[in-house]
């Protein structure tokens, strides 16, 4: 998950942060409306209580996936080293579906990957991940990547730092990073970046790319991103947690036609509008 402002902007800027490698390296050899304050307080909250099928303990949560045991370190430094349920719902779905969300060789790229569960969960799943974040939270990101995955995964997953609707053509140029699927969860909250997520989304999400998205529904401002969301994607609503308050939805890129299409009906409309209102005034 990506947090308010742009600290470590600079370092990625000097190039200290190494771009991540666009092309996809052979097989490892191995068998295997609230405010910020009220966001706070939920990191805390899932800190001290979770769910039963989690083990909390010193900073650290157990979960298990894919049949391995994934030990995710916690801070409370920002809102990305703190899991969230919509990465949970993800990863669960994920694990379920594994043949409709076939992920083996497939290239794969998270933003927001915070805490970088849904990576891992990835990575167990054969596919080559990019998980990326701004830059303060990488170190954490790497580490919980590292430990989870080494000598597990058939791909070694990369860590990189990408800064929403900063600088994302680029440092991702569409000539060399394409995607088959891209994962977001829970990055959908109170701050002011969200017209920069959307633009971010609508980047990668290229013609054969499928995004999905889990996020737990807080504030009003959640519920507009959807509508905007669904105005730029053709969006269908895989899964409707109502305990949690979550939705995974999975979304693609609009086609020429579709969007002509789109066009040629909204004219159609305001000339209607248009006609009724003439008639009205006559």
């Amino acid at each position: 998950m990506e947090i308010e402002g742009n600290p470590g902007l600079n370092m990625q800027k000097k190039g200290i942060v190494k771009q991540p490698d666009p092309v996809k390296p052979p097989p490892n050899n191995t068998e295997e409306d609230m405010d910020c304050k009220d966001m706070q307080k939920e990191a805390l909250n899932r800190r001290n209580a979770w769910e039963p099928t989690v083990f909390y303990s010193l900073g650290n949560e157990t979960f298990f996936f894919t049949g391995q045991e994934i030990n995710i370190r916690e801070s409370l430094d920002s809102f990305g080293a703190v899991i969230w349920p919509g990465a949970v719902a993800l990863c669960q779905y994920l694990e379920k579906n594994r043949e409709q969300v076939d992920l083996l060789d497939k290239a794969v790229l998270e933003l927001g990957a915070g805490t970088g569960l849904v990576s891992i969960v990835t990575s167990l799943l054969g596919a080559w991940v990019t998980a990326t974040d701004l830059p303060d939270v990488l170190s954490n990101l790497n580490f919980n990547l590292s430990r989870n995955t080494r000598g597990r995964c058939r791909y070694t997953p990369q860590v990189a730092a990408l800064v929403w609707g900063q600088d994302v053509k680029r440092d991702f140029p569409s000539s060399i990073y394409n995607y088959d699927y891209v994962f977001c969860a829970d990055v959908v909250y109170h701050h002011n970046f969200l017209e920069d997520l959307l633009i971010t989304m609508q980047y990668f999400c290229k013609p054969g790319t499928t995004l999905l998205w889990a996020n737990k529904v807080r504030f009003q401002s959640d519920l507009r991103f959807i509508e905007n969301f669904k105005n730029v994607f053709n969006v269908t609503l895989l899964e409707e947690i109502p305990q949690e308050e979550v939705r995974i939805y999975q979304a693609t890129a609009r086609t020429s036609a579709q969007m002509r299409e789109e066009k040629s009906e909204n004219q159609q409309h305001d000339v209607q509008e248009l006609q009724i209102g003439d008639s009205y005034i006559k």
